[in-house]
Parts: C-alpha cells; structure tokens; sequence
C-alpha cells in the first residue's frame, strides 16, 4: 500500500523521503538535507536539497486546521494554487515556479525553488532598485489576463473555469468561517459595530490625527461612494479574466535577472483592471514611504516613479500586441472596439489601484510601508498624501491615459 495514500503531515525528515519516493525529484542513493522555512499559519513548507549538487526544491502543504488555533482549514486550497500556477506557467513562462507534482492524497505542492529571488516589499523597503521589473511584471499581466477572456477562450470552457474556481473561493470562505452580516450597521461609541443581534468590530484603523482628515475626504465625500460602489459592483460580478487576485509587492519575487510570482491561492475570474491596479497602488505605498523617510535616496524615487508610469505603459503596450496576435473575431478587431476596451480596463486599473491604496491605509489590513512609520510627523502627512492619492486615482480613472498622468498624480501630493 502507497504509504502517502493517506494524509499525514510531513517532517523534515519525512519531506527528504517524499521527494525521493513520491516527488521523484531526487535519487534515492542522493543525500539530502531539509529545513521547513514556513512562518505561516495555514501552511507548513519546506526546502529539500543535495548540498553537493545545489538542486532543491520546495513542498508547501496543507493542514486539516490552523495552526495557531485548531480552526477547521479548507484542504483543497494548494489544488486552486497548484492549478493556477500551472495556467500562468503555460501562458508566461518563466515567471511563476514551476510545479513538479500536486498530490491530492498528502495536499502537498511540490515546485521550483526561488530562493534566488527575494520579496519585493523587503527589497524596496531596503531602497533597491530592479531595471528589469516593470517590463517584466506588465509582461506577466497581459499574458495572462487577455487569453483568459471570452475574447480569447471559448466560452463553454470559461464558464466551466469560472464555476470550479468561485466554487473553491466560497468553500475557503466558509471553511474560515467568514461571516457576511446583512442589513443597516449601527456604529457604536466604541467603535464596534451592531448589524441586527450581531455586535462586530469595526475594520478601519485611523490615527487619531487624522479621523477628522478622513471624515471629511472619505466618509463625507457621497461622490467618491458612487465611484467606489462602481468598482465594488465590477469586482463582485464582472468575470472578465482569471486574476491574480492577490498581486501585491508581497507576492512578486525578484532579482536583477528576473521577476517571479507566487501564491495565486486567492485567485478567480474577476476585472482585470484589479491586478493591475494592486501593483500600481503597492508601488506608490513605496514611494511614499521612502518620500517621508528617506528623501535623499533620489536614486530609488527616481526609480520608483519611472517605475510606475513605466508600468502603465508597458502593459499598454503589451496589451494590445497581445491582442493583435490572438483576438480572432472580426467586430472585436476593429480600432473603435478594442480601444473602448483597453480604455475600461485602464480606467478600471487606476481605480483599484485607489481603492487599495486607501483600504490599506485606513482599513485593518495594512502594509509595511505604512505600519513601519513611526514618527508621527511623518506618519500623518504620508497617509494623507496617500489617501489623497487613492481618491483621485479612483474619481478620474476615466481621463487618467498613460503613465505620464499616474505619476503626475503622484507628484501632486508627494511634494
């Protein structure tokens, strides 16, 4: 009887095993060394190498329950990753980690290790730069985005796409026991919020210094509701192509040769415009953050604002090349059509990247760059510049055209 018929959890001593007996990546008479190199709370994961040859790789697998508190886990979610990265590994090669094997039984990934590449947040809080990344990562972009279309695929197998992956969506939502609440919330003294019977806490974190900023740009502002509510309507119902879904500065991987990208457990059919929008908006946490504490470094903000228009242009560019090689059917080739359609998508990208920018700064889910600001007369006017940076990106998504403009943007409020 196969002894990985059943799940168990690995070791390091029994991960050497596995990736000689089940894996086949290594022989049985190699002598290996394995360390587990996961911090995490719903993975364990580990390196396994022949010191004498360098080759390696890494198992990612998944438990029955969280590690930190016994909650139920959902054991399908390395599948999705394992199934996603084997698409964007087809569709742009070279920048994902190529997946050796997917066991079902053991829920374990078995892929290419990276260690070659380093975090891009990590990288960038250190003010390092990367010639390579904004043709790379639009290069990821529009490889993977546009053929996942109905431009492209054919419809019945979309749809089929579509239905398996916001199945496995909603079965980790509910395997994490996330709770939707329904009706009119009341906010409470204490900043907890009561929705029916239900008494939850709220989810915005703000300065103190800056509560009457935000009453006043975001709470107050019924304009920028309505643009917002747009966004969150395209985002909960326009399964436009497979995303990401969770393309931040955490998720990149670098170097000075390459670019590489990880952990598309989140992904699903969503708009585009909402990977493209969360690498551009984790690119100004960047240069705002260095802007308030380290205006010296002109060699990184110079980098990083070039970066991010080169971003918006590339992926332009790439785009419609992209388009012109694979898009087939005659109405969908016509100037007219796909311009007002590379125009939504851009529109769509620059007002997701506002709505990231201004949910990591005032919601409870915030970044590095912000969090690590300490000085408060830096702090306060950083997020202020940020938020005012995320409003504008989304109330004039439709005239903001290329890369030149985002920057502009920019410009505007880091000065």
């Amino acid at each position: 009887m196969d002894k990985y018929s059943k799940h168990f959890l690995l070791n390091v001593d029994t991960a050497k095993e596995y990736a000689v007996e089940k894996v086949g990546y290594f022989k049985e008479d190699e002598k290996l060394e394995a360390i587990e190199i996961g911090d995490g709370n719903i993975n364990y994961v580990f390196k396994v190498w022949n010191p004498e040859t360098g080759k390696s790789l890494i198992i990612k697998q998944a438990d029955t329950v969280l590690r930190s508190s016994g909650r139920p886990l959902d054991m399908h979610r390395n599948k999705i990753e394992a199934e996603i990265l084997g698409i964007e590994g087809k569709l742009s090669e070279g920048f994902v980690p190529e997946i050796y094997l997917y066991d079902e039984n053991m829920y374990a990934l078995s892929m290419e290790d990276i260690s070659a590449y380093k975090n891009l947040r990590t990288e960038m809080a250190a003010g390092k730069t990367f010639p390579k990344l904004a043709d790379d990562i639009a290069t990821f972009m529009a490889d993977t985005l546009l053929p996942t279309t109905d431009l492209i695929m054919n419809r019945a197998e979309k749809k089929e796409k579509v239905k398996t992956l916001t199945g496995g969506v909603q079965g980790l939502l509910k395997a994490n026991k996330v709770t939707i609440f329904n009706g009119l919330g009341q906010v409470n003294p204490d900043k907890t919020v009561t929705i029916g019977s239900e008494t939850i806490k709220g989810r915005n974190i703000i300065l103190d210094q800056n509560m009457d900023f935000v009453k006043e740009k975001l709470y107050g502002d019924e304009d920028l509701h309505a643009e917002v509510g747009q966004l969150r309507d395209d985002f909960m119902n326009h399964a436009q192509a497979l995303i990401h879904g969770d393309l931040h500065s955490g998720s990149i991987f670098v170097n000075q040769e390459g670019t590489k990208v990880i952990d598309p457990e989140f992904a699903f059919y969503g708009p585009m415009g909402y990977d493209i929008g969360n690498v551009i908006g984790n690119l100004f946490f960047a240069w705002a953050n260095k802007y308030y504490t380290d205006s010296e470094n002109t060699e990184f903000l110079t980098w990083i604002e070039k970066t991010i228009g080169e971003v918006t242009d590339k992926f332009k560019e790439k785009f419609s090349a992209k388009w012109d090689a694979l898009v087939e059917f005659p109405l969908y080739r016509t100037e007219g059509f796909k311009k007002y359609y590379t125009d939504k998508v851009m529109a769509d990208s620059f007002g997701y990247a506002g709505t990231e920018i201004i949910r990591r700064v005032v919601g409870d889910s915030k970044v590095k760059e912000v969090t690590s600001v300490t000085n408060v007369d830096q702090r306060v006017p950083m997020e202020r510049a940020l938020i005012q940076i995320g409003i504008k990106l989304i109330k004039e998504r439709r005239t903001l055209k290329d890369g030149a403009a985002i920057k502009a943007v920019g410009k505007e409020y880091l000065k």
